[in-house]
């Protein structure tokens, strides 16, 4: 009985563990941006933050998308964390350039990311989404 016990105790416990702990992945462009979008729309900026390209201008960009966010209503709120993700296509400019244009079930209204690759790993250049893709 004992065993069956300490059995369903550590089953319970790499459970419990494997939940709280947020996987990243940064190895894959559609991957990393995923990750990016679904943790924005959950309202969960520390984590999406590992995915933005670490510069002054992306970091501002990041820090005006989550004033806005926060400044929104519950109900916005609400919808937006109970949103799917939906990618309608993504181009491979090149090996290191990777635009993502999706949108969510909340809104509906197409967006585009561009996602760099950079020390192996696919980060979110905000500099293209919030200058018309320049």
């Amino acid at each position: 009985m004992n065993k069956k016990v300490s059995c369903l105790l550590a089953v319970i416990i790499v459970f419990a563990a494997c939940k709280q702990a947020a996987v990243i992945n940064k190895k894959d462009p559609l991957a990393s941006g995923r990750g990016f979008i679904e943790s924005s729309l959950r309202g969960n900026y520390d984590e999406a933050q590992n995915y933005i390209l670490p510069d002054s201008v992306n970091l501002q960009y990041f820090e005006g998308l989550k004033e806005f966010n926060n400044k929104q209503n519950d109900s916005v709120k609400e919808g937006y964390k109970n949103a799917n993700i939906l990618i309608d296509s993504t181009q491979n400019l090149s090996d290191s350039v990777t635009i993502i244009t999706y949108s969510n079930t909340f809104k509906n209204i197409p967006s585009k990311l561009k996602m760099v690759k950079k020390n192996d790993e696919w980060l979110v250049d905000f500099k293209y989404t919030f200058n018309g893709g320049l």
